[in-house]
């Protein structure tokens, strides 16, 4: 983890695990995406071309699982893609290039640490009520601040 000072407070990312990941699956050339998903796509369990390999898309999702712990904006897409490694398939494995190429158009982002002294509490929620193709269950999240700082967050089907 990197801890990089502003003015205005820290903020902490994995820069350089970002960099090593886009570098390891050779995405330093492919154009950068400004989504972490690509919200066309509806992806399904048993849809598509299973991979030979799945071992290769369990190593991505966790690398990218890990990522989440400074990275919440991408906390949702990976917990949508880690439901596939049972049996992934090639669109499955799209997708996680897709946000591999999201990755690439800000590496540095990462947990903004305020100096501000704002202790209000807010907490935001969101779901999306039987939204998985599959099985029907519902998509929730949460995030909670203190004053502008992310203290606690969670993804989930």
């Amino acid at each position: 983890m990197e801890v990089l000072n502003t003015e205005g407070g820290v903020i902490i990312s994995q820069r350089k695990f970002t960099m090593d990941l886009i570098k390891e699956y050779n995405f330093f050339d492919y154009s950068s995406m400004s989504s972490p998903l690509d919200p066309t796509i509806k992806l399904k369990a048993k849809e598509g071309d299973p991979l030979p390999d799945p071992t290769y898309y369990r190593k991505l999702i966790g690398k990218l699982n890990f990522l989440t712990n400074t990275r919440l904006d991408i906390a949702f897409s990976v917990q949508k893609l880690s439901q596939y490694m049972q049996d992934p398939r090639l669109s499955h494995l799209k997708e996680n290039f897709h946000l591999l190429r999201y990755l690439k158009k800000d590496p540095t982002l990462g947990i903004y640490m305020s100096k501000d002294a704002d202790c209000t509490v807010k907490a935001f929620c969101n779901f999306d009520w039987a939204s998985c193709p599959d099985s029907w269950r519902s998509f929730s999240g949460y995030l909670v601040l203190l004053g502008n700082i992310p203290i606690n967050w969670k993804s989930k089907k």
